[in-house]
Formats: C-alpha cells, structure tokens, sequence
C-alpha cells in the first residue's frame, strides 16, 4: 500500500506505559491528524464507547472480517483479538497529514511489511519495572492477577523496541507528548521537502 499524501505514525507500548493517552495527545496537537480506530474482541473499558474507542466485535465477527481480508495488519494479545481495518487508511489518508496507529509490536511489523513509505515507528519505554508495576496494579485494582499478568507479558514486549525507529522514554507525559510532537512536526516537515523536491526534478 502506497500512502504518498501522509505520514503513517505508530505508537506502542508494552501495557500500562501510556500509548493511549499519548496518541490521543498527539492528535490535538498535530494539525490534520487521525488516530485509526482499531477493532477488538475486548469487552469495553469504563467510558469506552463503541465506533469512538474501538470497534468492539464478537470473536466469530472477527474471524469473519480476518477471512474476508478486511485487516492490513492483526494481532492476539492477552487472549483478545485486534486488528486494523484496511478502510480506517484508506477512508483517512488523503485528508489528513498524519494517520497514528495505536498498535502492538506484533501489529507494528505487519505495517512496517505493507507500507515501506511515509511510515515511522515510535516505541514508549516506562521509567522503570517498578513504577511500571505500579501503574498496572491501580489499574487493575480489582484484579490483581490480571494486573500481574499484563506486567508478565509487558516485559517480553519490551524485547521488541529495538525494531522501531524512534524510543521514548514516558516518565514526564507532557514532556514525552511535546518531544514526539516535535519529531512529527519535523518528519512532516521533511516529507513535504521531499515532495517538492520529486516535482522539481519531474520537470528537469
């Protein structure tokens, strides 16, 4: 897939270190901008709403958008399914400059595997394990296994962040939103550059 009128930005994150919270921060910020809406068998969050948050599905929902091809990428994490629907790009990427991707590690290499232009990875790193396990267990106060659990499997995904372009460490939320911000802003930037530069040489 070829999306030469805007950036494709990702942004992950091992659970409980904020992926969420900064891209919807960063789409305030960033002018044009979108944040696809993935599709799940979760069950919703407190105050998540349907279509807004995610698409919520039933499980044989989802393995009938998976057959008939409607994902560009797809993952399973902590026994849910999520995907991408190829519509959510294609229905967004010629109005808005930037796209953000709120996704997984598993779902990241999927893209960076079908989109080769215009698309850049961010990886957001906790502080450290333990404010990490402090962050998961008020999340999860009412469940502290799934608290456990999700800091289990945060710490084999935190093995992957070395195949992302850039890492951020989210200690200070604004400071980490206003830097990424930056990068973007800058990236933006270049990609314009470059276009320009594409029509002038076309014309030599």
């Amino acid at each position: 897939m070829v999306l030469d009128n805007c950036l494709i930005i990702i942004i992950s994150s091992p659970s409980g270190v904020g992926k969420t919270t900064i891209t919807k921060r960063l789409k305030r910020k960033i002018n044009k901008s979108y944040l696809s809406i993935s599709c799940t068998t979760r069950s919703p969050r407190k105050n998540e709403r349907n279509k807004k948050d995610y698409f919520f599905v039933s499980k044989e929902k989802f393995l009938k958008y998976k057959k008939q091809k409607k994902f560009i990428e797809k993952a399973k994490e902590h026994n849910n399914f999520y995907g991408t629907f190829k519509s959510e790009l294609k229905k967004n990427y010629k109005k808005s400059k930037v796209v953000f991707l709120d996704i997984d590690w598993q779902g990241a290499r999927n893209i960076r595997k079908k989109i080769k232009d215009n698309c850049y990875s961010f990886f957001l790193l906790p502080p450290s394990l333990s404010i990490l396990k402090k962050r998961l267990i008020k999340r999860h106060s009412d469940n502290t296994r799934l608290a456990f659990s999700r800091l289990l499997s945060a710490r084999k995904d935190l093995k992957y962040w070395d195949e992302y372009d850039f890492i951020y460490i989210n200690d200070k939320l604004n400071t980490c939103v206003n830097e990424i911000s930056k990068k973007i802003k800058d990236l933006i930037i270049e990609k314009d550059k470059r276009k320009s530069f594409k029509q002038i040489v076309k014309k030599l």
